[in-house]
């Protein structure tokens, strides 16, 4: 089973890549949804709470975003609050990544893992491959403002991270991702194939997975 973990900055296009994966056939495991879970269990609740208090609260769960405020920033203090919070949850993300990885072991030809915070937290380390999604600035801007975030939350969110440079260079393939969903896709599906992965011919063309475009 082949692990192929994305790197790339924030609104780069990750998610495309792995849909483009799994369609060929792969598993995905979304870091940050298990985060989300993770977010929901008593134990990291209770630290939050001990650490942040009741403001970053809401019907009982974690507020997501009055969390982003407290931890993403361009202050050394927000640089403090987001580790504190990578301390909490970063161990049990792992942990559920690892479990994941090991219950598809004997039946996923490949698994994808799409983490943002990747070679912060080390998860690269169980990686066989790492594509890169490459994607200019502006793209990443305009994809990011269709989430709600302006120029300078996208900074403050990416200034967190591991630079872009040091993702790219520890990556073992790239993918460009600057053009058209169809380009993306062949990229892909040009790197699977490379890998000896098994891919039907009638997935060549990206009409396969865009039958609107």
């Amino acid at each position: 089973m082949l692990i192929i973990g994305l790197a790339g900055g924030v609104a780069s296009g990750k998610s495309l890549v792995a849909s483009c994966f799994e369609h060929f056939g792969a598993t995905v495991i979304d870091a940050d949804r298990i985060g989300h879970e993770v977010l929901r269990e008593p134990a990291v609740i209770a630290a939050i709470v001990s650490q942040w208090g009741q403001t970053v609260m809401k019907n009982g769960e974690v507020d997501r975003s009055a969390l982003a405020r407290v931890v993403f920033g361009s202050t050394p203090d927000n640089a403090n609050q987001l580790e504190l919070l990578e301390q909490m949850t970063h161990p049990g993300i792992g942990q559920r990544i690892r479990e994941q990885i090991a219950q598809l072991e004997s039946d996923a030809t490949a698994v994808v893992l799409d983490a943002p915070v990747m070679f912060k937290a080390g998860w690269d380390q169980i990686c066989d491959k790492i594509v890169f999604v490459e994607s200019s600035t502006l793209l990443r801007q305009q994809r990011a403002s269709q989430r709600g975030w302006d120029i300078d939350e996208l900074a403050a969110r990416e200034a967190w991270q591991t630079p872009l440079a040091e993702k790219r260079s520890r990556s073992t393939d790239v993918i460009d991702n600057s053009g058209s969903k169809e380009e993306t896709y062949i990229q892909a599906r040009d790197l699977w194939r490379s890998w000896k992965l098994p891919l039907p011919r009638k997935l060549d063309s990206p009409i396969t997975l865009f039958p609107n475009t």
